[in-house]
């Protein structure tokens, strides 16, 4: 099989079974589910940064120091870029209080409408993160895709939830995750030929990939698990990060063997 039609068949692959297993989630399943997704796809990211993704970048960098230079570059790019849609977020709100007087009821697609095009445009990268990956490896390719649908699967079920508090029923808001998952393969396909012509920037986009995971986990989903403070909580949350970091290191394995 060429490295072109692994990487289709993984992008659109992973791209629908992460909105159809978030669509699970959120339409049928129980709320307490959540934070178990959340808590292994922290595990699965952290494994496939530091087993895979940052193992790769340093092996084909020329300068150690540049690829931590290059790590480091991207968690600030990273912490800014969410402070600016933070910001973003913020300054609609008050005007949506001003404008609507304080309404509670849904937005009219307001909200909806916008974590969709940042939905979109993070699909894109991570088909882009996808290609790369291949590129170098046909294993990392597996274990970053991996990786991106462990984590895609919390933020789609927040996805659905937005959507149908914006308005949308629940069949357009499955509909307009798959039209936005689509992305991942358009991402993906730009990366394989650009990339083909500027195989240099390889170890870059690695260091920036592995960036992205780290930010991820760390800033945004391990605070979420801090709100649950009790010992038992605390055991699960543990033992399913480290479910995820296991889970890359035998896919890891797995793909040494095949």
């Amino acid at each position: 099989m060429s490295i072109l039609l692994m990487i289709i068949l993984v992008s659109v692959a992973g791209g629908v079974l992460s909105v159809l297993a978030a669509a699970f989630v959120a339409l049928k399943a129980k709320a307490a589910w959540v934070p178990i997704l959340i808590s292994y796809a922290i595990g699965a990211l952290l494994g496939a940064v530091f087993l895979e993704v940052l193992p790769h970048a340093l092996q084909l960098s020329s300068s150690l120091e540049a690829m931590s230079a290059t790590v480091l570059v991207g968690i600030l790019l990273f912490f800014i870029l969410e402070k600016l849609v933070l910001w973003r977020h913020h300054h609609g709100k008050v005007g949506e209080v001003h404008e609507g007087q304080g309404n509670q009821g849904h937005d009219h697609g307001r909200s909806g409408l916008m974590i969709m095009i940042g939905d979109t445009f993070h699909n894109f990268v991570d088909g882009i993160l996808i290609a790369a990956a291949f590129l170098v490896d046909v294993r990392l390719g597996f274990v970053t895709a991996i990786a991106i649908i462990a984590h895609e699967i919390p933020q789609e079920v927040g996805d659905f939830l937005i959507l149908m508090h914006s308005g949308y029923t629940k069949q357009q808001a499955l509909l307009f995750n798959l039209l936005s998952s689509m992305a991942t393969l358009a991402g993906a396909l730009g990366a394989y030929f650009a990339l083909g012509l500027v195989q240099h920037w390889v170890p870059t986009i690695l260091g920036l990939a592995a960036a992205s995971m780290i930010y991820v986990a760390v800033a945004d989903l391990i605070p979420s698990l801090h709100r649950r403070t009790e010992l038992q909580a605390t055991w699960q949350q543990i033992g399913l990060i480290g479910l995820g970091v296991s889970s890359i290191w035998l896919a890891g394995e797995l793909a040494d063997r095949i």
